[in-house]
């Protein structure tokens, strides 16, 4: 019988921290709250499931926790997205438990549509005020408008009779509605308190549209939630990621902030589009920096600014069209045969299937070559799809340029020798911080473009330089065939190149290779007769890590 060696069976692990919270104190004036505060917390932030054993222990213990406490665990959760059970209990609590909570609860429709009849006349006046429900909830609020502006009146019948100057009369009737027994309408009273907050809600519109905050500040967990806010109204921003996982409806933020966020690198002038009708309504740019604890030197967040555009300046956050996941599906359906055919040419090449006259190998080498540039192409409409998508994912690690630049030489030894031209390497070697693939790519397909473009007897140097201790700075000279394109106007060629140049074009291939330095953090600039690439240095810290793209 075969044996298994050298593994180790790893005992099954549970997640056992709803069991250790519901066997702690639960009855003791101590033990009750902290249950309490637990629990909520736990159920709030989705770390247990939300079972109905854990539900049923909340309503027993609400007598015995202090009201005060009840409304601190209802506040702790601003900025998560408790479950609609937890919403429910906690909603239908006093009103000083439910207002936090029905001021930032996330529900789907129907959830908010079975929410709304067991709650508190109270409760559904603060849902009035909220902007972000869908329509059918708020049609469903203003069905319950009758109901919850009728009045309860506590007086006895003498009283009432005293009041209004007449006989004592017999105890009212208590009028049929949803907000309980023992209620006196007063018709005259509900119509002035509807018109009342019509003309506020009215004068409150008009005041945001006139008077928009032009800047606010903010700051994030960790995890890049946004958590503080000063400036703005705090509910269209509170809980929005800057992983592009934001909560709020409709928000949108580019891709600048999300390609900084994973390599906890600071960001300028990502584009913020906040909806609704707040003071927050609207564009913005947004910059920040990443923060970290002084002593342990672990990331803690980012803080940041934000601020209304200028006239000359857009500020809608560039929607990834719908063709670019479209194409990253073409993409993937055209690498798999064109893998094939330079596999099936190579064999035939070399002979593997048998003996094959020269003339036929010669014409698989060449497909073999062709099948090489396609899947090239391939790869290059995949980065630039999952750029346009936000979908690149980057690593972090320490890479060193010259021995990088001297294997991407050795790769186009055969493309110089066919332009005739060179690469001349600095003798210093520098370290860029970033995703080691992602770095390499870059570098390929920019020098592969330049030098396609190079004249015979041409000569591109490559200087190495710091710029302080943020940036190392790349400079290659510009090949003289560019020059009839002023600065950045060789990133509109849409050429169709010899047989030795790029596939798409000089000015695609450019784009792609700007568009990737930007995700790695950096910049390309081109002007008249160099090539400036700019990318973020490596601290002495710096490790290599797995490249997850």
């Amino acid at each position: 019988m075969n044996e298994l060696r050298g593994t180790t069976a790893l005992p099954l692990r549970f997640d056992d921290t709803l069991e250790t919270v519901l066997a702690g104190d639960l009855r003791s004036p101590t033990g009750a709250p902290l249950v309490w505060r637990q629990l909520v917390d736990l159920l709030g932030r989705r770390r247990v499931p939300v079972e109905a054993r854990a539900l049923d222990l909340l309503e027993s213990l609400r007598p015995m926790v202090a009201l005060e406490v009840r409304a601190a665990s209802a506040r702790a959760l601003d900025g998560a997205t408790p479950p609609a059970a937890l919403v429910r209990l906690l909603a239908t609590d006093d009103l000083m438990v439910a207002l936090p909570m029905l001021r930032s609860a996330d529900l789907a429709e129907q959830e908010w549509m079975d929410l709304l009849p067991v709650l508190a006349p109270g409760g559904r006046h603060v849902l009035r005020n909220r902007r972000d429900l869908p329509p059918a909830v708020r049609r469903a609020l203003e069905s319950f408008g009758p109901a919850d502006f009728v009045l309860a009146d506590h007086r006895t019948a003498d009283a009432i009779a005293e009041d209004i100057g007449s006989q004592p009369l017999a105890a009212p009737q208590p009028v049929e509605s949803d907000a309980g027994e023992g209620l006196f309408a007063v018709a005259d009273l509900v119509a002035r308190i509807e018109a009342y907050h019509r003309d506020r809600d009215a004068a409150e519109a008009a005041e945001r549209v006139g008077e928009r905050a032009r800047n606010f500040r903010f700051e994030t967990d960790a995890a890049g939630v946004v958590r503080w806010v000063e400036g703005v109204s705090r509910a269209p921003l509170i809980g929005l990621s800057l992983d592009l996982q934001g909560l709020a409806r409709g928000s949108r933020l580019d891709g600048v902030a999300a390609g900084a966020f994973r390599r906890r690198a600071g960001f300028t002038n990502a584009r913020l589009t906040i909806e609704g009708e707040s003071d927050a309504a609207g564009d913005w740019l947004v910059s920040a920096l990443p923060a970290f604890e002084q002593v342990t030197g672990r990331f803690t967040g980012y803080r940041g600014t934000a601020r209304r555009p200028r006239a000359d300046e857009r500020a809608e956050p560039a929607r990834a069209p719908i063709e670019a996941d479209a194409l990253r599906q073409i993409v993937h359906e055209l690498r798999t045969p064109t893998n094939a055919i330079a596999g099936f040419a190579e064999m035939i090449e070399t002979q593997m299937l048998g003996p094959v006259p020269e003339p036929y190998r010669d014409r698989a080498a060449a497909i073999r070559a062709q099948a090489r540039d396609l899947l090239g192409a391939i790869d290059d409409l995949d980065l630039a799809a999952r750029i346009e998508s936000a979908a690149l994912s980057l690593g972090e690690g320490r890479v060193a340029l010259r021995p990088l630049f001297a294997g991407i030489v050795a790769d186009l030894d055969e493309l110089l020798a066919l332009r005739g031209s060179a690469i001349l390497l600095p003798p210093e070697d520098m370290a860029v911080s970033g995703d080691r693939r992602a770095v390499e790519r870059l570098l390929a397909r920019l020098l592969a473009t330049l030098v396609s473009a190079t004249a015979r007897e041409e000569r591109l140097h490559i200087r190495f330089a710091q710029d302080g201790e943020q940036r190392v700075v790349i400079a290659i000279d510009r090949p003289r065939a560019l020059g009839h394109y002023p600065g950045e106007a060789v990133l509109g060629i849409d050429d169709e190149q010899d047989e030795d140049g790029t596939l798409l074009g000089t000015g695609f291939a450019l784009r792609l290779a700007r568009n990737l330095a930007r995700e790695l953090g950096g910049s390309l600039i081109i002007a008249p007769d160099i090539v400036t690439l700019r990318l973020p240095a490596a601290t002495p810290g710096t490790r290599e890590q797995a490249n997850r793209s």
